[in-house]
């Protein structure tokens, strides 16, 4: 069984000061969820699309444990959160054993 990941791409962010709410509580519900963060807005080169927001990459054990982790109550209430002025994209891949 292969690991499962969150990625989220952010194409438009109006105001990133914004998200310190939702980042908190999406913190906690990973966290709880068993999610480690691999990486949250770091250093981006773009290629192709040429998409150069913030990136999160996260990782969980199961790819089941990333969608349980997703469908949560605590990640719920953190999606209520996320301001408006926010694209994301964001996708549950499952990883190869």
């Amino acid at each position: 069984m292969g690991k499962g990941y969150w990625v989220s791409v952010y194409p438009a962010i109006s105001d990133p000061e914004r998200l310190t709410s939702y980042d908190k509580l999406a913190g906690v519900a990973v966290r709880a969820g068993g999610g480690h963060t691999l990486s949250r807005g770091s250093r981006v080169v773009a290629h192709e699309a040429g998409i150069t927001q913030r990136v999160v990459l996260i990782e969980f054990d199961s790819f089941e444990q990333a969608v349980a982790a997703y469908e949560s109550e605590a990640y719920q209430r953190a999606l209520v959160a996320l301001p408006d002025g926010v694209e994301r994209d964001f996708r549950i891949v499952e990883g190869i054993d």
